[in-house]
């Protein structure tokens, strides 16, 4: 039976459609968002901070006015300082802290893992410990077959010039032929 293929629940067209109301509601909101918190800086800074009446004001009463404003301001200027203190020390402490877990999680790579070769016997005796001698012998149990029947059962095979590869392979191989291939010369 051939796939059919599923038409999209939403058109193209209605998605970018979609994607543009909800972009401008979400431009709408954060304008809004903007707005209020503006508002309430201001109302905060209203009640905070009494609007200034200098007029009519004697020159004494404006310099002790000068001199509270500077006392304020010098308040306001520690109260930073100890703020901007304690954030520098916050960083820092982060910062410390993530080489720390760098430095626990460690510098290196996994390497990718091999397939290792492990008899049944070794791997009880990784798990169990060496005082365990337990032996599972695999092969004690598999049914034993005697090779006259499969060599009865195999077909003649007709001579390849492959059969004699790894009878030839390595010095003994090269010996043999280097000596077959001098002896009909020397005939």
């Amino acid at each position: 039976m051939p796939e059919v293929q599923r038409k999209p629940k939403i058109t193209a067209s209605r998605k970018l459609l979609l994607k543009s109301l909800m972009l401008a509601k979400a431009k709408e909101c954060w304008e809004q968002e903007h707005e209020e918190r503006e508002a309430e800086k201001a109302r905060y800074l209203a009640e905070r901070i009494p609007t200034l009446q200098t007029r009519g004001l004697s020159l004494s009463a404006l310099q002790d006015l000068c001199r509270d404003l500077h006392a304020k301001v010098e308040v306001v200027d520690e109260e930073r300082y100890d703020i901007e203190a304690k954030c520098l020390h916050n960083t820092r402490e982060i910062k410390d802290l993530k080489l720390k877990v760098l430095d626990l999680r460690g510098k290196f790579k996994r390497p990718p893992l091999r397939r290792v070769r492990v008899s049944a016997d070794a791997m009880l005796r990784a798990l169990l410990g060496s005082k365990h001698k337990v032996s599972m012998d695999l092969r004690a149990n598999l049914k034993s077959v005697k090779k006259e029947d499969t060599e009865k059962e195999r077909p003649v095979e007709v001579g390849d010039w492959r059969k004699n590869v790894e009878a030839m392979s390595g010095m003994e191989g090269r010996k043999k032929m280097f000596d077959a291939a001098k002896s009909p010369t020397s005939q």
